[in-house]
């Protein structure tokens, strides 16, 4: 079985495992925007609203992409271009003379849903590596 798969240069773990790393990463960057939801200066302290960010894949087919293994790979992670938030809080220290405070454009609830949909697909790339090291072991009892 591991022949077969070596000659087709696919490794269904390669796969599963890439795109667990993909997942994490996406989960990280969600979590990293919760954690800024109401960040209105950088690490620095000068006034620059925090952007979310977004994680954007790419394949590793060897025919489309050139690279050496199939799987997920994380292409990059790019601040999301929406519009920010702005509210009324004119206690802020932020504020504009209007009292307006331009905040970052995270949604809690956009954000929520993200991280259960990576949640559930970092999962099921478990399941699918648990299901593959089970057809091993039992091609493995077959032949033995």
């Amino acid at each position: 079985m591991a022949d077969y798969f070596r000659s087709l240069n696919v490794n269904p773990l390669d796969v599963s495992a890439s795109a667990l790393a993909a997942h994490r990463v996406r989960m990280n960057t969600i979590a990293n925007n919760l954690a800024n939801v109401n960040t209105t200066r950088d690490e620095r302290g000068f006034n620059n609203v925090f952007r979310r960010k977004e994680v954007v894949f790419k394949t590793g087919n060897p025919v489309v992409t050139g690279n050496e293994r199939y799987g997920v790979r994380v292409r990059k992670v790019i601040p999301d271009k929406s519009a920010l938030r702005i509210e009324y809080h004119p206690d802020h220290p932020d504020a504009d003379r209007q009292g307006y405070v331009k905040l970052p454009n995270v949604q809690v609830p956009l954000e929520m849903i993200d991280m259960v949909e990576a949640s559930r697909a970092y999962e099921a790339n478990i399941t699918a590596i648990q299901v593959t090291r089970n057809m091993h072991n039992q091609a493995l009892e077959l032949l033995s």
